[in-house]
């Protein structure tokens, strides 16, 4: 047994795995040789590449128990900077000096089981030398797992802790052993980075690892070898690959490569020295990020002095930038931002005793004080503000900038904090704002890593919040919340829960606007704590008793959130029974926005927002744009892993027509990340005050009185609370709020009054007026960081990789401007008199713009700089010296200007890849361009791909996109081109000459890439390209000696023409007949060639289009050029077949969804015989009513007026129904249907032959406006163009032509441009230009008619002949159809029609609809039911197929009914009832009870509408109305109309006007009166004993209330109390709504009182007793009942033993509703036994 145990021992310890770990040998040194590199570049061999690398040798000794001793030998760097592999590396001596000095001391490091712990290094030793050492022992780390040969597990490194994975070889027999060790980089839970910049860009944790842009691995090999005494490691190498795309695509990444090798060269028996000084412990093998963040991502620089520096660079700057050196002046202000990180504030204090007493050195330096964002200069600024050294324009400039770039660290939120409380600050509301606000964004990008947020940092917000509410500051408290917003920290929470009713009583009284900012301060809390915000926003959501406004903001916060399905699907729940329509429309709509998105991010929000939709009616889809939406433009491509999204908020208030409440925004999407790019808000309230007539005192009237004690007999009626007119809005950028603003008119006094001492507006503009005449000069530089956002992570070599993006961005203005006004302003000014001077204005204006972007991938530290650097600038530069004349009275404008002399560069771009090199030597800068010159590189290991695959469009593009497109054209300018071998290069000039003006314009390109060996965005950038626009003079027989252009309204217009064909050498007698300046005027403009061509091709062209057999489908092809091919004549939508054009639909349209159902049926080839067959096939579906025309009608149809005019288009798809104009359906005749689907020849030949028979307007008018352009010369002629307009303005018809002709008059160039009004239905253009305006022709054609059975617009443009740069721009524009049209929902489809004509057709299917369809050559686009902003027309009982009257023109009709449909309408007719809202109810008003119909409820209470029905007769009523001081009854009396003013009889066949402040007018109307008030907002009331309608103004919007209702378009909420309780039926409704009188003196025996219900009650198992909720119409004691109805009424219950009694029933609005029951009404009552003092 004992033998059986030993020889198992003994197998078990033979089989064991032999330790792996290296070890070293306690006095032994093994030494290495030690070789690394980095590569940055593109993965392309023979391209040009950057890097550095490190060789030395290194001894490792052991000195204790997990002691080790390091020293590295011989250093040597070299840099690399070529072309990869051809160019060898260069060594750096300065570079390699200071490696030797920081190595020349050992260090030590912690080593136990192939792990390294701390190391320790000299104090002094620079934090680069000890990442490289990081680096090198980063190669002895490994992890051994002794019983497995394969394992992963999460390793430390230099990276951090990654994901890692072994594999382990052993070679027993020859004691050797191989490890490999994998690392994937982007899996990583503590990953060793550094982001700056980013606080405001936001990662998507549950995004996948796909769609990241920068991914990266490391490899470890290592070779061992053991005995019975350990393991050595003989050999390490490591390789390290970092892939960066940009766009997210496969082939366009560059990549960074490090390498490392350490091999064992020798052991010795002897072990070393401990080292003499000290070493300070420096952390673990996690790489320290230090010395590279000082180093901006700009250009090297060596400092040395950097004081001293920084003055010699800020005068540089100054000197550049006056001598227009923008480029320089940009780097020069990132070197100033780079010292200024580093100075210290002596330094900096120094710097502004030197300079700040020079206005152009000042402006540099707050500029770069602010981009440094260090803790010394934002203490310095700080300071200055303190001590008053900066004005307040100065303040407000550079307060936002240090907010935002500051490094946000413990000093600079003490710093922060003394802003708070600087007198200073406080004394000035602008600065106060900008300085909380930027407090709450230095706290959010503080505590964005923290999970719990200091209280210290959050206490001057809470503080501020707390002290706004105790004094009632509402301006205070939308500032407190606003900057607890920006700082969205969780521990803000129960603080904004105080101003929310929902949560806290005392809220209730607040302004909506601060419950909104409330809300809105959720919003970025909710990224920390979304399930509280989401529980919060979904009470305030469901709460109906807040504001619609309120709780549509909660809306939007809410989705913020990404509820889960059951939260969404709750809220569509809600949505079926929600009161108020505006917040159902909106959430609605934004459920609607979120469901079509196809960001990564919402999928799951999107898909719930999908299901959700499906359980909501779609009647919330029907609502117009009086109702809240949401409108949702975006896209994002999956490909490129990018995309963006435009919302607009739209939230409608019920007291407007128009949004109360605007929000927009822009957020960006790349890869996993999202950003808040901009949001502006803007919110306004009583805005229509500002356009009524202020000055009318309606509290003086007895009007207002009477009201207010007509209130207190309606139970729990309430005016609405008054709203000042009030304008604010809020500007966000990177999701933190900089700047908001109130605007009231006391603000508006105040301004005006700061800024020129009066409120008077009269004073205003005079005092701007003088500051005017003063003048001004000077120069003013506007520097500003746009940005610097950097990405840092280390390499295994030990140097950091850095992705950074830097800009700066420069705008610079040099004005001289001298103004002189004649004659001088008098001191009683009136702005009337400006219209009485002559105004001299001299101006020399240089505006100059710069913008310069550096984005780098490589390394980048204080002491080198290698990798890719991309450089893009903008420029834009003009000079703008002009001398002006205006002479007001004479309506007189003359700008003269001198002549192009020099070439001018008016705008610039132009970016450059290279790959660089820096160390701290000088001159030590390597530039490489990414090709190199001469030949190609080789590509013989990139895959073959063909040009013709690479340029082909995409599938659908190809499907879609007519042949047009593809096809080439001839540029009509000059033009340059240069192509290199491969495509590499390339260049083009194309240049416009002005010989006249004596310049020409030039735009120049310019690029050299790499996109020949990859098609990608990223290969298209790396290289150059220039693009610029160019100014340039060009050579003339004379010099022009300046350039004019004077402009002459009036009557004095021809004779300025005249005045120029004579050189001005003598004006024109003003007594000259007309008929002599005709002539001479006719004679200039060459008019009469014109209309001579005009009538001699009138008919020649008619003939040559009835002979056409065959068109040229081309869109905008060459009129000049042969028909492609007969079959592409065929004007009908009929398949070759002989098909039905409704079977061919279904086959080849292209439906909403983008799916395509089938291929494109396509045209036959056909004669004229063959055309008129397929006419008659595709029109057989509607034989009973059309025939065809016959030949030359192209599939023309004429169709009589049959009955079943819609039913025979029923079947027909839409974009083939019939368009029928208004004059022909007017004319009685047989009509022209123009089928929008088929090429009409007749509708062809209306628009040329109308335009072709023109009327010259000189004939009979002289012009009314004259404008001449033109080149002054020396002794010689001048040379320009003038442009003469004429009008004829009538009643139902007018016209307008405008000629532009050369001045010369050799020249026959000319452009004419026609416009007229045929009649009420029609409206013609045409626009001709070339040699007298016969060489290019565009048409168009306004008219309307009938579509199908449908009200109509058609839109008709055609093109005989266009010049090819404009069909060029129409092919480019066309490109996008197909792509825009898809993503926007429409249908469409190919189809051939008219080659030179396109066809646009808007239906009116519904007063809220319209359908649309845009017929072009190959492509028709058409759409269904898209829904229009307001109803049309606007009385719901007229028909939509109803056209206006002959003697309207439609065009200005349409103004006039958009305006009317703004107002509101309520009538009362018998028993039927109309609201504003347009619910219509059925209700018998009880007789001789005033009911009130209508009243003004806001607090000036203007008007009041009172109605009864008389006792002798139901169908006749009585009105009284109370306006002002007037009372005027209207009623019937002996069958006739009777009118009485304050109880004086008055007749009615003479109009009565009131004298008061307001307007009033009475007068009578068809067989009644009609009164209007507009200045009171009653529009218009009509009354004819039976019919009553009121008109109220659109600006009386939710503040009426009465039997009309509210005019809030909440029709849920129609039947709405005096108490604002919901009544159950309409009977109730009205009754509520009844004026009680004495019952002893007045008609009216009825009076509302409280119920009770009068049989037993059992309510919660208990007995109790109920008393009604609102009081019931009854009669009045000792009158009896004689008619009643039943009403539903609410019960509030209580025990049956309560001492609650009838008498002491309590208001409504405090109790419960606990049951509903129907009791009697009465409505008619006998008095006999009522008794009545004497």
């Amino acid at each position: 047994m004992k033998g059986l145990i030993l020889a198992l021992v003994l197998t078990l310890v033979g089989a064991q795995k032999q330790d792996l770990e290296p070890i070293f040998h306690t006095g032994k040194t093994y030494l290495y040789s030690y070789e690394s590199f980095v590569l940055h570049g593109l993965p392309n061999r023979g391209m040009a590449m950057a890097g550095v690398k490190l060789t030395c040798k290194m001894e490792i000794s052991h000195v204790s128990h997990s002691d080790h001793l390091l020293q590295i030998q011989s250093p040597k760097l070299e840099e690399y900077n070529g072309f990869w592999p051809t160019d060898s590396f260069t060594q750096s001596s300065r570079l390699t000096e200071t490696l030797a000095a920081c190595f020349s001391q050992a260090f030590k490091f912690e080593y136990t089981e192939g792990r390294v712990g701390s190391i320790f290094a000299p104090e002094d030793c620079p934090i680069l030398c000890t990442n490289l050492v990081r680096g090198i022992l980063n190669m002895v780390q490994i992890t051994i797992k002794k019983s497995q040969n394969v394992y992963e597990l999460h390793e430390a490194g230099i990276e951090g802790v990654c994901q890692t994975r072994y594999i382990i070889q052993d070679d027993s027999k020859n004691n050797r052993a191989t490890v490999y060790k994998s690392k994937d980089l982007t899996d990583c839970q503590e990953k060793a980075v550094k982001n700056i910049g980013m606080s405001y860009i936001r990662p998507c944790p549950t995004c996948p690892l796909k769609v990241r842009n920068m991914k990266g691995t490391v490899m470890f090999t290592y070779k061992m070898k053991y005995d019975d005494s350990g393991t050595s490691l003989t050999s390490a190498t490591s390789q390290q690959v970092y892939q960066i795309s940009p766009f997210n695509e496969p082939n366009g990444a560059t990549a960074m490569e490090a390498r490392q090798e350490l091999s064992l060269v020798s052991i010795k028996r002897t072990s070393l020295s401990a080292p003499k000084i000290q070493l300070q412990n420096q952390g673990s093998l996690r790489y320290h990020f230090s010395g590279e963040l000082l180093q901006m991502p700009i250009p090297l620089m060596r400092i040395k002095n950097p004081d001293l520096q920084l003055t010699e660079t800020l005068r540089q700057l100054v000197q550049n930038n006056e001598e227009g050196a923008t480029k320089e002046a940009s780097a020069k202000f990132l070197q100033m931002i780079q010292l200024f990180r580093i100075v210290t504030f002596d330094q900096i204090e120094s710097l502004w005793m030197l300079f700040a007493s020079n206005p152009p050195y000042r402006h540099w330096f707050l500029g770069a004080i602010c981009a440094a964002g260090a803790t010394d200069t934002f203490r310095f600024l700080k300071q200055k503000i303190h001590d008053k050294k900066l004005n307040v324009w100065e303040a407000a400039a550079t307060l936002p900038l240090a907010f935002h770039f500051v490094i946000t660290n413990k000093q600079t939120l003490e710093i922060a904090s003394t802003f708070l409380t600087c007198p200073q600050i406080q004394k000035s509301p602008m600065h106060r704002v900008i300085v909380y606000l930027g407090y709450g964004s230095m706290v959010n990008k503080y505590c964005a890593q923290m999970s719990v947020c200091p209280d210290e940092l959050l206490q001057p917000l809470h503080d501020l919040a707390a002290e706004a509410t105790s004094k009632g500051d509402a301006k205070d408290m939308a500032l407190a919340l606003k900057a607890i917003g920006n700082a969205g920290e969780p521990a803000s929470i129960k603080r904004i829960l105080k101003f929310l009713p929902t949560f806290s009583q005392a809220a209730a009284s607040l302004p909506n606007r601060i419950h909104e900012d409330a809300i809105l301060a959720l919003r970025k809390i909710a990224r920390k704590a979304p399930a509280k915000v989401r529980e919060i926003t979904l009470q305030v959501f469901m709460d109906s008793a807040l504001s619609p406004n309120v709780r549509m903001v909660a809306c939007v916060v809410l989705f913020e959130t990404k509820p889960a399905l059951p939260t969404v699907t709750a809220m569509a729940s809600s949505l079926l029974t929600e009161p108020s329509l505006q917040v159902a429309s909106f959430t609605y709509s934004h459920m609607k926005a979120l469901a079509v998105g196809r960001i990564p991010q919402l999928y799951n929000l999107s898909a719930s927002c999908n299901i959700a939709i499906k359980l909501l009616s779609p009647r919330l889809d029907r609502l117009s744009y009086r109702y809240s939406k949401v409108i949702h433009v975006g896209d994002y491509s999956s490909k490129y892993q990018a995309g963006a999204i435009w919302r607009v908020y739209l939230m409608n208030s019920p007291n407007s027509m128009f949004p109360s409440d605007i929000i927009t925004k822009v957020r960006g999407y790349y890869a996993n990340t999202a950003t808040d790019i901009i949001e502006v808000a803007l919110q306004s309230q009583s805005l229509t005050k500002l356009i009524r007539n202020q000055n009318i005192p309606f509290a003086e009237y007895d009007t207002h009185k009477t009201l207010k004690e007509l209130g207190k007999t309606l139970l729990g009626w309430k005016e609405l609370p008054p709203e000042n007119p009030l304008v604010s809005a809020y500007i966000k950028i990177l999701g933190q709020e900089i700047a908001f603003f109130d605007i009231d008119k006391d603000a508006i006094e105040q301004t005006m009054t700061s800024l020129t001492g009066s409120s008077n507006w009269q004073g205003v503009v005079k005092k701007l007026v003088e500051e005017a005449q003063r003048g001004f000069s000077g120069r003013w530089t506007l520097p500003v960081m746009v940005g610097e956002l950097r990405h840092i992570v280390p390499t295994v070599v030990g140097v950091p990789l850095e992705l950074s993006l830097c800009g700066a961005a420069l705008a610079q203005a040099v004005a001289d401007v001298d103004i002189h006004i004649s004659p001088l302003l008098s001191d009683d000014f009136r702005p009337s008199q400006l219209l009485e001077t002559n105004m001299d204005i001299h101006a020399d204006i240089k505006p100059k713009a710069y913008f310069h972007m550096i984005a780098m991938m490589g390394i980048n530290t204080q002491y080198f700089q290698s990798g890719l650097e991309f450089h893009a600038e903008f420029s834009a530069n003009t000079t703008m010296k002009f001398d002006a004349r205006i002479n007001m009275k004479e309506k007189n404008l003359k700008i003269e200007t001198l002549p192009c002399r020099q070439k001018v560069e008016l705008a610039a771009v132009r970016s450059e890849v290279y790959a660089i090199s820096r160390n701290m030597e000088e001159d030590s800068e390597k530039k490489s361009q990414i090709l190199p010159e001469g030949e190609l590189p080789s590509i013989s290991n990139q895959p073959f791909q063909s040009s013709e695959r690479s340029s082909r469009p995409s599938s659908w593009k190809q499907s879609n996109i007519p042949n047009v497109i593809s096809k080439g054209y001839q540029q009509g300018s000059e033009e340059a081109h240069h192509h290199s071998v491969g495509g590499r290069f390339y260049a083009r000039i194309l240049c416009r000459k002005f010989e006249s003006l004596g310049c020409s314009v030039c735009l120049r390109l310019k690029s050299q890439n790499t996109a020949f060996l990859r098609n990608s965005h990223l290969h298209k950038l790396l290289g150059e390209f220039e693009a610029k626009i160019v100014l340039k003079p060009v050579h003339t027989d004379a010099d022009i000696d300046k350039i004019q252009l004077e402009i002459q309204a009036g009557p004095k217009a021809a004779s300025k023409i005249i005045d120029v064909a004579s050189s001005g050498s003598k004006e024109e007698d003003e007594t000259t007949p007309y008929k002599d300046i005709q002539a001479k005027l006719k004679k200039i403009l060459g008019i009469e060639n014109v209309f001579k061509v005009s009538n001699k091709t009138r008919h020649r062209r008619k003939r040559v289009h009835r002979t056409e057999e065959a068109a040229n489908r081309d869109l905008w092809a060459d009129p000049n050029a042969p028909p492609l091919s007969s079959s592409s004549s065929s004007s009908t939508a009929s398949s070759a077949d002989g098909k039905e054009p409704g079977n061919e639909h279904k086959k080849g349209e292209t439906t909403q969804s983008g799916k395509k159902r089938g291929n494109s049926s396509k045209s036959s080839s056909r004669s004229s015989s063959g055309r008129r067959s397929s006419s008659s096939s595709g029109s057989s579906a509607s034989s009973k009513s059309c025939s065809s025309s016959g030949e030359g009608s192209s599939g023309d149809k004429h169709c009589s007026r049959d009955s079943k005019y819609s039913n025979q288009q029923a079947s027909l798809p839409i974009y083939q129904f019939w368009f029928k104009t208004a004059d022909e359906q007017e004319l009685g005749r047989e009509a022209l249907n123009d089928s929008i689907g088929s090429s009409s020849s007749s509708s062809d030949e209306s628009i040329s032959r109308a335009m072709s028979q023109p009327k010259f307007l000189g004939d009979s008018k002289p012009p009314i406006l004259a404008a001449v352009l033109r080149a002054i010369r020396g002794n010689k002629k001048p040379t320009g163009l003038q442009l003469v307009l004429y009008a004829d303005t009538q009643r139902r018809r007018w016209r307008v032509q405008m000629f532009v002709t050369s001045i010369t008059g050799s020249n026959r160039w000319k452009l004419c441009a026609d416009a007229s009004v045929i009649n009420t239905y029609k409206v013609l253009g045409s626009l001709k230009w070339g040699k007298d305006c016969r060489d290019y022709q565009i048409a168009t054609r306004i008219v309307t008619g009938q579509f199908a059975a449908y009200p109509a617009m058609q839109m008709k443009l055609e093109w005989p002949k266009v010049p090819s740069t404009v069909r060029a721009t129409a092919r480019w524009f066309y490109s996008f159809l197909p792509g825009a049209a898809y993503v926007l929902g429409y249908s469409e489809r190919q189809q051939y029609g008219p080659s030179h004509q396109a066809t646009l057709v808007m239906a009116l299917t519904s007063p809220t609809t319209c359908s649309v369809i845009l017929k072009l050559p190959e492509l028709t686009i058409y759409d269904r039911a898209i829904r229009l902003p307001l109803p049309f027309p606007p009385s719901p009982g007229t028909p939509i197929s109803t056209l206006p009257s002959p003697d309207q023109n439609v065009f200005t009709q349409a103004t006039l009914l958009i305006t009317e449909n703004l107002k509101a309408h309520c009538s009362v007719f018998q028993n039927a009832i109309t609201t504003f809202n347009g619910v219509k109810f059925n209700y018998s008003m009880p007789a001789n009870c005033y009911h009130v119909l209508v009243q003004d409820c806001s607090p000036e209470l203007k008007f009041l509408v009172m109605m009864k029905r008389l006792a002798e007769s139901a169908d006749l009523t009585a009105v009284n109305v109370r306006l002002a001081s007037h009372e005027i009854d209207m009623y019937v009396s002996n069958g006739l109309i009777q009118l009485k003013i304050n109880g004086v009889q008055a007749p009615t066949d003479v109009p009565y006007t009131s004298n008061s402040d307001a307007n009033m007018l009475i007068g009578s109307e068809k067989e009644g009166l009609s009164l209007t008030a507009p200045d009171y907002g009653v529009d218009k009331l009509y009354y004819d004993g039976h019919r009553l309608e009121i008109q109220v103004a659109f600006w009386m919007a939710g503040k009426t209330c009465g039997i009309c209702g509210k005019y809030d378009a909440e029709k849920e909420r129609e039947y709405q109390m005096p108490s604002g309780y919901l009544a159950k039926d309409a009977v109730s409704f009205g009754q509520s709504w009844i004026i009680s009188e004495d019952p002893c003196a007045g008609a009216c025996k009825l009076q509302r009182r409280f119920v009770k219900i009068e049989k037993p009650v059992a309510f919660e198992k208990a007995a109790a007793k109920c008393f009604s909720m609102e009081p019931v119409l009854h009669c009045v004691e000792g009158c009896s009942a004689t008619r009643t109805t039943p009403v539903s009424v609410g019960f509030h219950c209580v025990p049956a033993d309560s001492a609650l009694s009838l008498e002491e029933q309590v208001r409504i609005d405090q109790k419960s509703e606990d049951a509903v029951s129907t009791v009697s009404a009465h409505t008619a009552c006998s008095c006999q036994q009522q008794s009545c003092p004497a």
